[in-house]
């Protein structure tokens, strides 16, 4: 047995047929599901409601954005990639930093993922209320409530149900951007539908390629950075996936043509059916173009795409949630009551902690409605950073001990290491320089201030009560030899 392969042992890995393991999940998520749930984590409220004030703010160059977001992302999945197939285990990135950078490093990055996906969720069922709205006279918070208790009930009941339900809610959300691609395609070459100008002109003659000016497409990068939240979820899948190297390598492969397809493919057709002026912030660009065309239902069919997007991601973010409370207790950073499994290998009392903390989104939206979205997923993006950032680091330092013979090295590498890994750093960097030019980053910047001393205060606090860091683990002791 190689080194990396007592890591995955120690780490919990357990055979396919997946009745458990020592981290005491059950294996219930199919090569099939995970694949899925990667395709998913790629297509999400960033996109489908986001995109609205993003078009608006920087017009065509919002293409060039997301292609440029898109690199940056890809290296960092492929670099999450190397790491999992050297040690694959529930909440990845808290465990990485515990081993690469310390105990501090792994209690911070997993408060802060968990912290990333309640306010996700939250900006999740905020846009819920909005899409109901479109067929229904229903207060947002009300809806933003009723979506919280169903997405709630659906994780504790167990893996395979999160599973079945993700891979559906993708499926739809899948099915429907190529079809909206498609129909766009046809809009422009057949000429059917009502839009007034369809044409790939579109893309260059109002105003150009940067009709805001260089710098709001910068600016443009943190709406851009919250879309791409999610991608990385396939790392909290590992403890319950079947043949996790084999299926998270597969996964992660995709990505580029994931980017590709559902972010370039549906921008591109979106701004050449109809001029980026036409859409405004607020307002779902999808929803918008098929009104334009004029199809009997077609918005409605869209909008419903939109409130499946926003249940999907949802119900990635209790999920996640859920595991990474229950991997920071184990290792005495948070109450050993979140440790607890159910009968059915579930974290019943980690997503049942999240959930109640994420019913402040349904405050946020009774107090602020309109506002509630930006002031989230500003939030969220800044934590997303931090958390995309030291998996970038904790990469770093494990090829240098793969150098140095301390470490075995991966069979799944990031090509051009570690230059692709310092550019994605520095342009992580960039997006958080660019934060303080806008009203909603510096909130971000403000809240994650704040996060920073909270978490920092916790730590010390647990430091000096002596729950910090559990010694007995065997994935710990194992990764420190």
């Amino acid at each position: 047995m190689t080194a990396a392969d007592s890591h995955l042992s120690d780490a919990g890995t357990h055979d396919s047929t997946g009745t458990g393991d020592s981290e005491g999940y059950s294996r219930g998520l199919s090569p099939r599901t995970i694949q899925m749930i990667a395709i998913g984590g790629a297509i999400g409220t960033g996109l489908f409601y986001g995109a609205g004030g993003a078009i608006e703010q920087a017009g065509p160059a919002l293409i060039l954005a997301y292609l440029a977001a898109g690199l940056a992302i890809f290296v960092i999945m492929r670099a999450l990639g190397e790491l999992l197939t050297y040690r694959p285990v529930s909440g990845s990135f808290a465990e990485y930093a515990h081993e690469f950078l310390g105990r501090y490093a792994g209690f911070v990055t997993g408060w802060s993922y968990w912290a990333v996906w309640v306010a996700t969720c939250m900006a999740e069922i905020t846009v819920a209320g909005k899409y109901v709205q479109y067929w229904f006279d229903i207060a947002p918070w009300i809806t933003a409530l009723v979506v919280l208790a169903l997405m709630f009930a659906a994780n504790l009941i167990s893996v395979r149900l999160f599973g079945e339900g993700e891979f559906w809610f993708s499926a739809i959300k899948v099915t429907a951007i190529i079809g909206m691609i498609l129909l766009g395609i046809g809009v422009l070459t057949i000429g059917f539908g009502h839009a007034a100008n369809p044409t790939v002109t579109n893309l260059w003659a109002d105003g150009g390629v940067f009709p805001n000016g260089f710098g709001q497409s910068l600016l443009v990068l943190q709406i851009v950075l919250f879309a791409y939240v999610g991608v990385e979820l396939v790392g909290v899948t590992a403890g319950e996936a079947r043949e996790p190297r084999k299926t998270l390598r597969k996964a992660i492969n995709t990505l580029p043509f994931r980017i590709g397809l559902f972010y370039v493919g549906a921008l591109l057709v979106i701004m050449s059916v109809s001029s980026w002026r036409t859409f405004r912030e607020g307002k779902s660009p999808f929803v918008e173009v098929f009104q334009q065309i004029g199809i009997p239902g077609a918005a409605g069919i869209i909008n419903f795409v939109l409130l499946t997007a926003a249940l999907s991601s949802c119900n990635s973010g209790i999920y996640s949630t859920g595991r990474m409370l229950r991997t920071l207790s184990l290792h005495g950073e948070a109450p050993s009551a979140l440790s607890k499994l159910s009968s059915r290998h579930v974290p019943y009392v980690g997503i049942s902690a999240s959930a109640a903390m994420m019913v402040i989104g349904v405050i946020v939206n009774i107090i602020s409605p309109d506002k509630a979205f930006a002031y989230i997923t500003s939030v969220s993006t800044i934590g997303i950073i931090f958390v995309w950032g030291m998996i970038l680091v904790c990469h770093l330092i494990y090829r240098a001990r793969v150098a140095r013979g301390e470490l075995p090295a991966a069979d799944y590498r990031l090509p051009a290491a570690p230059y692709t890994t310092v550019l994605a750093l520095a342009f992580l960097a960039l997006v958080v320089v660019l934060l303080f030019f806008t009203e909603s980053g510096r909130t971000a910047v403000a809240v994650g201030v704040v996060w920073a001393v909270l978490v920092s205060a916790g730590y010390l606090a647990l430091t000096r009560l002596g729950k910090t860091g559990d010694a007995t683990d065997p994935a710990r002791e194992s990764a420190a030899r």
